[in-house]
């Protein structure tokens, strides 16, 4: 059978079980939707390329797996940039196939031509681009290949029209690559933190995303419990142990709940496990766990003594780690260190929920929720309030940009993820300067009619940025506060979405409409302009100097 290129690239995107593709089509990679309208596969229009990456994203977030994103070349290419640096950062596998000139124009500076793969290099595991049709069949199952392998990330794929034109006679379609297993961490090193474990008298577990990738939120909850350990979490690591866990002390770092970042001052042994020792994270590294060894393993050897240098760093698969420590550790004799930890728990509890509304809000929407609800964010304070306030049962179900903190990621995602569990409600929550970045996929939502909320906690201002200038620059404000804000609600029944106000008098059973309801639903949630994420750590100054002023009324 004669296939041309673009066919031949659809049939092993079939092969390789992707259901859907996000994209906008153009002059450069036309051919591959022509093969696209006899495919399986669904093609989702977004309204901007960059909505295109995070819906990709959205669905690999959800479920683990590689998904895929389409462009022309040019600026189709380029508006894909940020979503793949949002996703090479937070470890993300997605692959992102572009057009390009016909290869005879290349170096040109022909119309929409652009060295893309020049461009993406800093910000993908890998680029590549395809010659021939013949390399097709191997090219394909490479990229997921790569994709998916030890830290999981994006590659980006070019792919020229006159390749996509190009024709093959009976062209061998191979199996799907298996990705390579990840490197076992030595026994040896595996020996001396069970040790170093053993000894402690307080240790402390410190865990991320890694956790996450690895599929290990069960065997960590096994170890921690086993052992009586204390855990604390990254952002990217929320729902990896449930939020109600008596040894879970939350989130850690700028944002991050009191017990957790005390209890980093006074612990002699920190397990970092799939971790980066972010900056958001640690606050001044050189005061970050001033009394306690750290042991750190990581399957990307690179991450090793990176940022902080550790006592004992071991690179490999942290669910391989875990199952060795489960077998080489018993059940920790009684200590003073669990009653410490109460005490610190008792004594820095997290503010009650009544003393803001976000915090109301976001408890009342989770009250009204299943667990396996998944939840999409944007960046700013709604982030961080609901990363404080939402009680994370499971892993998977926060989605949200860590490393490159993306405005503008929450509703594509959240696409992304109702298109993978058509049957669950996926909630955003946004703010009102995030949700404008890509408002544009409100038209995507209402087309596809999915089961996703937007909650818009609008404060008429680009939050993070007021507060900030409030604390460190003089109360001085500029290019924070938005003069004029759009009626979001009358924005939404514009796109074709059904929309409503949320007020303090809006008690949880009246929220059922806004996350219950089949099909697409915004939430407009005003509040007030000074509220004002705490805890806060300084930059630059260490975890435990948090600044705990009472939010506004």
């Amino acid at each position: 059978m004669r296939y041309t290129g673009a066919q031949l690239t659809i049939q092993l995107l079939e092969r390789q079980g992707i259901c859907f593709i996000a994209g906008i089509p153009g002059g450069a990679n036309l051919p591959l939707y022509h093969a696209l309208h006899d495919s399986t596969i669904r093609h989702i229009l977004t309204r901007h390329e960059q909505g295109a990456g995070f819906i990709a994203q959205g669905m690999s977030r959800a479920t683990g797996k590689p998904a895929v994103c389409l462009a022309t070349s040019g600026p189709g290419a380029t508006n894909l940039l940020t979503a793949l640096a949002d996703a090479f950062m937070d470890s993300i596998p997605i692959l992102a196939i572009t057009g390009q000139v016909p290869q005879a124009l290349l170096g040109t500076h022909a119309f929409q031509e652009i060295d893309i793969r020049a461009m993406a290099a800093p910000v993908t595991k890998q680029t590549m681009l395809v010659r021939s049709a013949a390399q097709l069949p191997q090219v394909i199952p490479e990229a997921f290949r790569v994709a998916q392998t030890g830290r999981p990330g994006p590659v980006l794929i070019e792919i020229p029209k006159d390749v996509q034109l190009q024709t093959i006679d009976d062209p061998v379609l191979p199996a799907p690559l298996p990705s390579i297993p990840a490197s076992a961490p030595d026994n040896g090193a595996l020996a001396a933190a069970a040790a170093l474990i053993a000894a402690a008298k307080r240790p402390l577990l410190y865990i991320g995303g890694g956790i996450i990738r690895a599929n290990a939120a069960a065997i960590l909850r096994q170890f921690a419990r086993r052992n009586g350990i204390p855990v604390v979490s990254t952002l990217m690591g929320l729902g990896a142990m449930p939020a109600d866990e008596p040894l879970f002390l939350g989130m850690l770092g700028m944002h991050g709940s009191r017990p957790a970042n005390r209890s980093l001052a006074e612990t002699d042994l920190l397990l970092s496990f799939g971790v980066r020792f972010d900056d958001r994270a640690t606050g001044d590294v050189r005061r970050f766990c001033p009394q306690a060894k750290i042991i750190h393993i990581d399957i990307d050897p690179r991450q090793l003594n990176k940022i902080k240098t550790v006592d004992l760093a071991i690179a490999g698969d942290i669910h391989a780690a875990l199952r060795y420590f489960l077998r080489h550790s018993k059940t920790q004799s009684p200590t003073s260190w669990p009653a410490r930890i109460q005490q610190i728990r008792r004594k820095y509890a997290t503010m009650p929920a009544n003393v803001n509304i976000p915090a109301q809000l976001i408890k009342n929407i989770a009250s009204v929720v299943p667990p396996d609800t998944i939840i999409t964010t944007d960046v700013g304070q709604h982030q961080m309030w609901a990363a404080q306030y939402y009680p994370w049962q499971q892993p998977r179900t926060l989605l949200t940009s860590g490393g490159l903190g993306t405005m503008g990621f929450g509703l594509p995602a959240a696409i992304g993820a109702a298109l993978t569990f058509p049957a669950r409600r996926i909630v955003c929550f946004s703010g009102d300067g995030s949700l404008l970045m890509n408002i544009q996929e409100l038209a995507t939502l209402a087309e596809l009619n999915l089961n996703v909320t937007v909650v818009v906690l609008n404060n008429g201002h680009l939050g993070l940025v007021r507060q900030q200038q409030e604390f460190f620059y003089e109360k001085k404000y500029i290019a924070s506060r938005f003069e004029q804000s759009p009626n979001f609600t009358a924005a939404a029944r514009a796109f074709g979405i059904p929309a409503k106000n949320y007020t303090l008098a809006s008690a949880p059973e009246n929220l059922a409409t806004a996350v219950q309801i089949n099909g697409p639903f915004l939430l407009n949630a005003p509040i007030p302009p000074g509220e004002n994420v705490f805890p806060m750590v300084p930059p630059g100054a260490a975890n435990q100097e948090m600044l705990e002023a009472i939010p506004c009324a």
